[in-house]
């Protein structure tokens, strides 16, 4: 089985900017801020990672089927990671109920972090993109 360009690059970038991430912000938490470490920490960084997966599957899948709505795929993927990321706020709220305060902030700082990686490298490939097509336009003509 290939793997195209898009989803190769995403998944290496990725994954190097998730494990830097997670390295940084959980010796932050463990030396720095002791008392602010949980022991759910782990399970943070691993649940955008997987989501991250997840995510460039389901939009390279769009582009090689359905290219006309990438923009909602896009869109449905950002939705869909609110809905769970508040599902797991909740479940943890409930069901864990220790250092709430210190899970939350850490979970919203990966989910910032991920969404700012997702646009940059989206914003990247549509201008790459862009820039093909202008070039081919030109080459044409």
């Amino acid at each position: 089985m290939s793997i195209s360009l898009t989803k190769r690059l995403f998944l290496s970038s990725y994954t190097l900017y998730m494990i830097v991430a997670a390295w940084v912000v959980g010796l932050t938490l463990g030396m720095g801020f002791p008392e602010w470490y949980f022991e759910w920490y782990p399970f943070i960084p691993i649940f955008f990672y997987v989501f991250g997966w997840f995510y460039i599957y389901m939009f390279d899948a769009c582009r090689l089927f359905a290219p006309q709505r990438q923009q909602y795929v896009y869109l449905a993927m950002k939705g869909i990671k609110m809905i769970f990321s508040m599902g797991i706020l909740l479940f943890y709220a409930v069901h864990v109920k220790e250092q709430k305060t210190e899970f939350f902030l850490t979970f919203f700082l990966f989910y910032v972090l991920s969404m700012i990686f997702e646009s940059a490298f989206f914003m990247k490939f549509e201008g790459n993109k862009k820039k093909q097509l202008k070039a081919k336009k030109e080459k044409n003509e």
